[in-house]
């Protein structure tokens, strides 16, 4: 071995602290980086990566089995245009019940229909399906249900009371289609026994196409396979253009939150690793003028030196790349429940490009340095690495020295003065911490907030569905045998209102009707009684209060191009009802609501489906209690009353999820950066340490002092990054509202409390405190002798 190289080799060797930190530093720096990154480009048109990997159908369509045969249909195969397809697989849509082993769900309780595909696997040329938990179905009475919008989870039964013998189905797995192709899967031998005879299955294929990309082209392909199949035949079409704008809509929600932590990630990774090979080559002044005594040039030096930052850096960057790609399992696994398409995998390339930038970044920033140091004078290198440079941070220790402060505080303050270039980049780096740690919290605070306005829209504390659950079987109907009766919703008003307990309630109903200026129908959601005490959180305006109002969410207004203030026209079958906008909603439904009265002139038929009526109990009335009372009046109708629970969307769990994980990263970033420093800083000063202690400073003043050194770097960082995270997150949330379609209200922008800003500026204190303890702790135990006679 060279003689450089042993330089090298013992330099590394020599300083096992030092290296270690360092190692651990550029490995969590690295991590970070490759999870920013990987989410920034997992953010990057998600659908159309997962619909291109998993060979989504550019075409659902659905063909009548009694027109069309299944040869005909293999046949389209050669359409022109048609790049792949499958099927045709048999198709039914069922209406399964929850089974006594459902979790979560009421056994009995009435399902809206679902789309159950005879398929045989889950692969093929188009649709290949991803199976996210369980296994595919294989056996009679088993099933694969979706993931994405399914109730049923793995391990349930699921019963269908409609049908001869009423059969029952385990969900045995969980797949997710691209293609939104089915709700459930069964085997085709399954799906043939679940036919009767008034239900034939129809036919399913799948298509992929050589020009998708807009509703023209598609239109174009749909009609080409119409023509090649009998009239009529096609009973339904659906297009992958609308699921792929309400991914894109899912995953735009993202994008700025993602962005903005993979910002500060990225550059706090590039930052802290600068910090600590420009630190760890500056250490080594003296031992560098101790080397060019023994003759060593200073092109040598310089290499020597940037070869000993290399060396743990590339550790800790081998170390970060794996660490990285196992965290990215979780993570890119949260990112993919929110994107609502599939789940993201790591870009290969990353492995290639992060460790490129971070050992680039150790070498912009060690070249520097030991340049420098390689051209002292040997005399002055030596005498730079023994003390400091005359009067750099005196002046402040006098001044410092002068207030009622014990002595190890006061040197404490000062020691950050000595060294102000290398004390104002640890600075930026807690800043950095600080800010992810403001814009953390406070977008953690705005989500619940989110979330909770969103489940107002279904307020009280109990609820009742026109069409709901059926009563138990245990109640037996009362032992009269009769069929249930009809519900009437003036029936079931009059029962509610009627009930002991009952405080307050209102219903909604669901219809469409046509908006002057808008295609196409619109929904409307129609109140009937006072709701005013469960209104919507209002982002501008009031909530409607008589005949003729009406309010509407905030993408509703922007495809009307109206505004609060407007009026607008609605029309059915020709009759037409006008109704002033009184207020913007905050909602990501478009759908306009309004006082049912206010729709009399226009003979909508509301979905009996969708009535619901909410309800708020008395205070000193058990909501146990008043179900089980509530649902003996309702037993002759043959449905039940329901708690009503908040939902957490699994958009929101995935969002909560990626801002701690996300932050916790930044933290322990931040905090590894102040931790190499402080030893650094504890090493140069091992002779001071030494006279301090023999001048009778007991280790509880080391520790002080050394804590000291960074507790001021760390309050003025809070008091710097405080401001620019709720500047960050207060123009982050507005843009992911936007890109939801929605405006956010006031309130849940502005969440920052002076308690909580009071505990964010301290945060900085407190990641800068973690970060100096283990390094105060060994300058505590270090004996006088020791640290004098390392000199």
């Amino acid at each position: 071995m060279s003689a450089l190289g042993k330089v090298v080799r013992a330099g590394t060797g020599r300083r096992r602290g030092q290296t270690v930190v360092m190692v651990l530093t550029t490995m969590m720096a690295v991590t970070a980086s490759i999870l920013a990154a990987g989410l920034l480009v997992a953010s990057q048109a998600p659908f159309d990566t997962a619909f291109a990997g998993q060979r989504g159908a550019h075409l659902t369509a659905r063909f009548d089995a009694g027109k069309v045969t299944a040869a005909q249909l293999e046949a389209t195969a050669m359409v022109a245009g048609v790049t792949a397809v499958a099927g045709p697989f048999p198709v039914l849509s069922l209406r399964p019940s929850p089974g006594e082993s459902a979790d979560g769900l009421p056994p009995g309780l009435r399902l809206e229909p679902m789309t159950f595909v005879g398929r045989a696997d889950d692969g093929g040329p188009v649709d290949d399906l991803v199976i996210t938990a369980g296994r595919w179905a294989t056996r009679p009475g088993e099933a694969v249900v979706s993931s994405t919008d399914s109730p049923f989870e793995v391990g349930d039964r699921m019963t269908f009371p409609d049908l001869p013998g009423k059969p029952a189905l385990t969900v045995v797995g969980q797949a997710r289609s691209m293609s939104g192709s089915s709700s459930a899967w069964v085997t085709p031998a399954q799906l043939a026994a679940l036919s009767t005879a008034d239900t034939e299955p129809a036919y399913q294929m799948l298509y992929r196409f050589r020009s998708a990309d807009t509703d023209a082209e598609l239109t174009a392909d749909r009609a080409a396979v119409s023509a090649a199949v009998p009239p009529g035949s096609m009973t339904e079409a659906a297009s992958y253009l609308k699921l792929k704008a309400a991914a894109e809509k899912t995953a735009a929600t993202f994008v700025p939150f993602v962005a903005a932590f993979g910002v500060l990630g990225l550059c706090m990774s590039i930052l802290i690793i600068g910090i600590v090979v420009s630190g760890a080559v500056t250490a080594a002044t003296r031992r560098i003028g101790i080397l060019k005594s023994l003759g060593f040039t200073p092109a040598q030096v310089a290499r020597a030196y940037v070869g000993q930052a290399l060396i743990p850096a590339s550790i800790g960057t081998a170390l970060g790349v794996v660490s990285g790609n196992l965290l990215a399992i979780p993570v890119m696994s949260d990112a993919g429940d929110a994107f609502g398409d599939g789940t993201p995998t790591l870009a290969p390339w990353l492995d290639l490009a992060v460790p490129a930038l971070a050992l680039g970044a150790v070498v912009a920033t060690a070249l520097p340095s030991a340049l420098r140091a390689g051209r002292l004078r040997t005399v002055e290198a030596i005498a730079v690495g023994r003390t400091p440079r005359a009067g750099r941070g005196r002046t402040v220790n006098r001044l410092l020295g002068r207030l009622p402060l014990p002595r190890a505080l006061s040197l404490g303050l000062a020691g950050p003065f000595k060294r102000p270039s290398r004390s104002a980049t640890v600075v930026a780096a807690v800043v950095l911490g600080t800010v992810g740690v403001t814009f953390g919290a406070g977008l953690a605070v705005s989500l619940s907030a989110i979330r909770d306005d969103l489940n107002r829209r279904s307020p009280g504390a109990a609820v009742v569905q026109l069409f709901g659950p059926p009563a138990p079987p245990a109640l037996g109907m009362g032992g009269s045998g009769q069929p249930p009766r009809q519900a009437d919703p003036a029936e079931i008003a009059a029962l509610i209102k009627a009930q002991p307990g009952t405080r307050r309630f209102f219903s909604t109903g669901q219809t469409r009707v046509g908006v002057a200026g808008l295609a196409g129908e619109t929904e409307v959601i129609a109140y009937q009684g006072d709701s005013s005490w469960a209104s919507y959180r209002m982002l501008s305006g009031t909530w409607f209060h008589g005949l003729g109002e009406a309010v509407a969410p905030t993408g509703f207004l922007r495809s009307s191009g109206t505004r609060v203030g407007d009026t607008i026209t609605l029309t059915n079958q020709g009759r037409s009802v006008t109704v002033r906008l009184v207020g913007e909603v905050f909602s990501t439904h478009e759908a306009l609501l309004t006082d049912i009265a206010s729709l009399d002139g226009l003979h909508a038929d509301i979905q009996p489906m969708s009535v619901q009526f909410d309800i708020d109990i008395r205070p000193d009335v058990s909501q146990a209690s008043y179900l089980d009372s509530l649902d003996r009046a309702l037993l002759p109708y043959n449905i039940t009353a329901q708690p009503n629970t908040a939902h957490a969307s699994t958009n929101f769990v995935a969002m909560e999820s990626l801002v701690a994980l996300l932050t916790l990263m930044l933290v322990a970033v931040a905090g590894l950066g102040v931790l190499n420093t402080v030893v650094l800083d504890t090493r140069e000063r091992v002779h001071d340490f030494g006279v301090f202690k023999a001048l009778g400073m007991s280790p509880g003043q080391t520790v002080a002092m050394v804590v000291t050194s960074v507790a001021g770097i760390g309050l003025v960082s809070g008091v710097v990054g405080v401001p620019i995270g709720i500047l960050l997150h207060d123009a982050v949330v507005p843009a992911m509202g936007s890109a939801a379609g929605t405006g956010i209200p006031a309130a849940d922008i502005a969440v920052y409390s002076l308690p909580l800003v009071v505990a964010l500026v301290l945060g900085g204190l407190i990641i800068a405190t973690a970060g100096a303890l283990l390094p105060a702790g060994w300058a505590a135990r270090n004996r006088p002798a020791v640290a004098l006679r390392s000199e």
